[in-house]
């Protein structure tokens, strides 16, 4: 028995040594950290790459891989995770991974950026023609500005001022992309096809096309691919050295998650208005509490909007048309200040963000929906007032003498009585109990003096 007990022990203290052998095995082993980068392209996607990047270099990492999976995103953000990519002291490689995903539009750029570029079969990256910032039309494919043959010169029109916005965003994408080609040695001439006529690619031909150098359908594959590389970082030639790499993910932290919420401009409204709300119901109702939620609810939601390219005029509309709503509950007018409250509401709400990127554009059901809470508090409204001019006018307190009133609570010659449908203090016979009728005699203030219904003040004989 004592001899399996040390075997046994002997066996625990053999597995928890190489346990421990396992958990410090090479410290001297590279560092590749690991970050998903999904959705759209926005300030969190920013903030995150940036953190990750500053994290690898504090650690000595060699290298920071972008798993991505986009379908675009916003101009200024891709811009700002490009300059931390370009700026980096450590190698960054955007891997278009796993099967199934794709880095379109805003993806497309940055995998130009990146100092390596890898792809997962089943995977596809281009279509990064930049689309309109207030809805301005497309140019069409080859980047060319429509021709009138009818008019003009030798039959050509000047463009509207529409497509010369348009044609200035190509040319500075194309620039943009092209430069980052030259850079890092890949494919310039598709990158402007990419970028003029919305050209995509799977992987394999992304490959072959020289737009990526690896195919690897994980972290795994693309360090064996890409040990022995030699990159630029930040004006620096560097050997990539990534033999048994040490691979750890890094996940989006709470800030960030919480980031990526608040830039949903549909949240950013909705918080927006029933902040509103909180704040005209405290008004209304002082000492209720909703208004210090409202205030909070209010705040974030401008943080949200200031983190989005945000349409002057919409906001203007959005915040002329609550003020409407908010006059009308102050002040009611019958639901005229109210419908042109909701019709600013609507209009400023569908032209809130200035950019035609879906997954930044304010949602129709959202804006229909909070039109129909706004329309059926302004119908309250109306109703209210409406009833209120229909009521008898109250007797005022003079006219109370005579009145008859039920006895609610009675104690000592006081207590609480309803007369003409109103609570009331009352004095009066120590002899009332619950449920007596008296008649008031004259009022005093907000205090009734009774006397009984039949006129006798009469004693407790008890």
């Amino acid at each position: 028995m004592i001899r399996a007990g040390l075997a046994l022990l002997a066996l625990v203290f053999s597995v928890a040594g190489l346990w421990a052998q396992g958990e410090q095995a090479d410290p001297q082993a590279p560092i590749i950290l690991v970050t998903p980068v999904e959705g759209a392209i926005g300030p969190p996607a920013t903030r995150h790459i940036a953190s990750v990047i500053e994290r690898a270099e504090t650690r000595g990492a060699a290298l920071v891989v972008l798993r991505m999976d986009t379908p675009g995103g916003l101009a200024t953000s891709t811009r700002d995770i490009n300059r931390a990519i370009l700026s980096a002291r450590v190698p960054v490689a955007v891997h278009v991974a796993p099967a199934g995903t794709r880095a379109a539009s805003a993806g497309t750029y940055i995998l130009y950026a990146a100092h390596v570029a890898a792809m997962a079969e089943g995977t596809n990256l281009g279509a990064a023609t930049p689309v309109a910032m207030g809805g301005g039309a497309p140019l069409p494919q080859g980047g060319e500005a429509p021709r009138d043959e009818g008019s003009g010169e030798e039959g050509e029109a000047p463009p509207s001022p529409e497509d010369a916005g348009a044609q200035k965003r190509i040319e500075d994408a194309v620039a943009s992309i092209r430069a980052l080609a030259e850079l890092r040695g890949r494919n310039a001439d598709w990158a402007e096809k990419a970028v003029r006529e919305a050209a995509s690619l799977t992987a394999r031909e992304a490959l072959e096309r020289g737009v990526i150098e690896h195919l690897a359908a994980d972290t795994a594959a693309l360090a064996a691919a890409a040990d022995g590389r030699t990159v630029s970082v930040n004006g620096t030639e560097r050997r990539l050295a990534l033999g048994d790499p040490r691979i750890e993910t890094v996940a989006p932290s709470l800030v960030t998650r919480i980031l990526s919420v608040l830039a949903n401009p549909n949240v950013a409204l909705l918080m927006m208005t029933l902040g509103f709300y909180g704040l005209l119901y405290e008004l209304a109702s002082p000492g209720l509490g909703p208004g210090v939620a409202g205030a909070i609810l209010m705040l974030l939601g401008l943080y949200s909007l200031n983190t989005l390219p945000v349409n002057y005029a919409g906001m203007g509309l959005i915040l002329l048309g609550l003020l409407l709503l908010g006059l009308e509950a102050l002040s009611p007018s019958f639901g005229v200040a109210g419908i042109g409250g909701i019709v600013a509401f609507g209009i400023g709400a569908a032209i809130l963000i200035d950019t035609d990127v879906a997954a930044f554009q304010v949602s129709p059901g959202v804006i229909v929906t909070l039109g129909a809470l706004s329309g059926a508090v302004v119908l309250l409204l109306v109703g209210a007032v409406v009833g209120t001019r229909r009521q008898r006018p109250r007797e005022s307190a003079g006219e109370m003498a005579g009145a008859m009133a039920e006895v609610l609570s009675w104690e000592d010659g006081k207590g609480r009585v309803r007369a003409h449908g109103e609570l009331w203090r009352a004095t009066g016979p120590a002899g009332l109990s619950p449920g007596d009728t008296a008649r008031v005699d004259s009022v005093e203030g907000l205090t009734l003096h009774l006397r009984r219904a039949d006129g006798a003040d009469r004693k407790d004989q008890s």
